[in-house]
């Protein structure tokens, strides 16, 4: 059986088909941009988290990197006195939320005075407060993008993490030097979490 002539115009779509996958393919291969580093952690490395990595950083240092207020927290294990502010971004506003160290007494006796039961809502604390509690530490603080974050630019600004530990959803990446992690998933980084370098080496 003799089969048909290819016409003219039948080459003429394979070729214009060919031509189009390898374009494609071109574009797939084509090299990627470098990540762009976030251009506010690098003075924040040296302003807030070196300083907290070394249990440096006071309430009065972190106001002077952002400026917050002072949220009082009730629970049932003792309330939390927290420092929240927002960090400007070119993408967007980054939360802050930093925890004050106090001790027990301390803690009982803001509840006290703000007339609060361990089972109320928070509720901010007035501005005074943080004249008078200025050299108190910052124990742990947790930045949190607009938006779920291309892990490539968190590398670029700090490198990459000393150790990754795979989690129940996710992953962290460990910087020990910054007592910070990293917490990612489908390598989306959805929020930052610091301490003191010597409580992130305990077990």
């Amino acid at each position: 059986m003799k089969l048909p002539p290819i016409r003219p115009q039948h080459w003429l779509i394979f070729v214009v088909v060919a031509a189009l996958f390898f374009a494609w393919g071109a574009w797939l291969m084509r090299p990627q941009p470098p990540a762009q580093p976030l251009p506010w952690l690098a003075e924040w490395q040296e302003q807030v988290l070196t300083p907290l990595a070394d249990d440096r950083l006071s309430l009065v240092h972190l106001g002077d990197a952002l400026d917050g207020e002072l949220w009082l927290q009730p629970n049932l294990d003792g309330a939390r006195l927290l420092y929240r502010g927002e960090l400007q971004d070119a993408d967007g506003n980054w939360s802050l939320e930093a925890e004050v160290g106090l001790d027990k007494a301390e803690r009982e006796s803001l509840l006290a005075a703000a007339g609060l039961k361990p089972t109320d809502k928070e509720q901010p604390l007035g501005s005074q407060l943080l004249v008078s509690l200025a050299n108190r530490p910052i124990t742990a603080l947790t930045l949190l993008p607009p938006a779920p974050l291309d892990s490539a630019r968190l590398a670029a600004s700090l490198g990459q993490p000393r150790r990754t530990l795979v989690l129940a959803e996710g992953q962290a990446w460990v910087y020990p030097e910054l007592g910070m992690t990293a917490h990612l998933q489908d390598e989306q980084l959805y929020f930052l979490y610091a301490v003191p370098r010597r409580l992130l080496k305990q077990p």
